[in-house]
């Protein structure tokens, strides 16, 4: 036992032979850094619309009066940029890399603002993405942070594990599509978060439903909803839908998310306020 033990085994690094609490992989955060709140935006499969809920949940928040900020962890395939039309690319100081503005004020730092080509394809194994993640967390001057969301890859894979290890992770958001298939999915994305003893604040269902401009009818394209009994078979308090509107779409691939105007999210952001 080192001389300058505090005894506290948790929050230690130190491989010591009298340690009585499991190891905290915890990361310190670079030292011009100061984020309150880390909410993991999570998926059990690819294409549900994860980057879109990072990027409307940072808006909403940033709409009632807090800092956010988005560390996008999905390393092979960063769309936070685009979405939010951003061409800069992100630069180094003496204290580490500074993020990325948005138009509104929203930090970013993704993988895709240091390339040199945002199509310049990232060919790396697993642990090497992992590690990037990490940097993300150490190595970017964040400043003073109320809510910082993580668009995560789906699965529960390196990243995942990585984010959850990491970072100080106060709740996830899973986000689903209407298919039967995804319910399944959605069980291996909330069994990590309770294996690693993160809270499931809530869970989106995105594409949920059309809602026809003329007769106001709700079409369910992609089938009928089962967000309520996954939310109840999963303990899950909070849930919330995204209908497929074209115009949400277009403002995406034209760099204009912050110029969408959603009500749906707003019970999770209520939540979260009262984190």
């Amino acid at each position: 036992m080192s001389e300058e033990c505090s005894h506290n085994c948790s929050e230690c690094g130190s491989d010591c032979t009298d340690r009585t609490a499991p190891q905290s992989f915890l990361a310190q955060a670079n030292e011009a850094s100061n984020v309150r709140k880390v909410i993991g935006i999570v998926s059990g499969k690819g294409g549900v619309g994860k980057s879109l809920v990072t990027s409307l949940l940072a808006c909403s928040m940033l709409k009632k009066g807090f800092t956010a900020a988005i560390l996008d962890a999905d390393i092979t395939g960063p769309s936070i940029p685009k979405m939010f039309g951003i061409q800069e690319k992100a630069y180094a100081n003496d204290l580490g890399i500074e993020p990325v503005n948005t138009k509104s004020g929203i930090r970013i730092m993704s993988l895709n603002l240091l390339l040199e080509n945002d199509t310049d394809p990232v060919i790396w194994r697993g642990p090497m993405i992992a590690g990037v993640v990490k940097q993300f967390w150490t190595d970017v001057c964040w400043g003073d942070v109320d809510y910082m969301f993580v668009d995560m890859p789906p699965g529960t894979g390196d990243v995942p594990l990585t984010v959850f290890q990491s970072l100080p992770v106060d709740g996830i958001i899973v986000v689903t599509s209407p298919q039967e298939l995804v319910g399944m999915i959605v069980g291996k994305a909330v069994n990590m978060a309770e294996a690693m003893n993160i809270p499931v604040l809530g869970i989106v269902e995105n594409m949920s439903y059309f809602e026809c401009p003329s007769c106001h009818e709700k079409h369910y394209i992609f089938g009928d909803s089962h967000i309520e009994e996954m939310a109840a078979l999963y303990g899950i308090a909070h849930v919330a839908r995204i209908p497929i509107v074209p115009e949400i779409a277009a403002a995406c691939d034209s760099g204009e998310v912050e110029a969408i105007n959603l009500s749906s999210l707003q019970e999770l952001t209520d939540i979260l306020e009262e984190e």
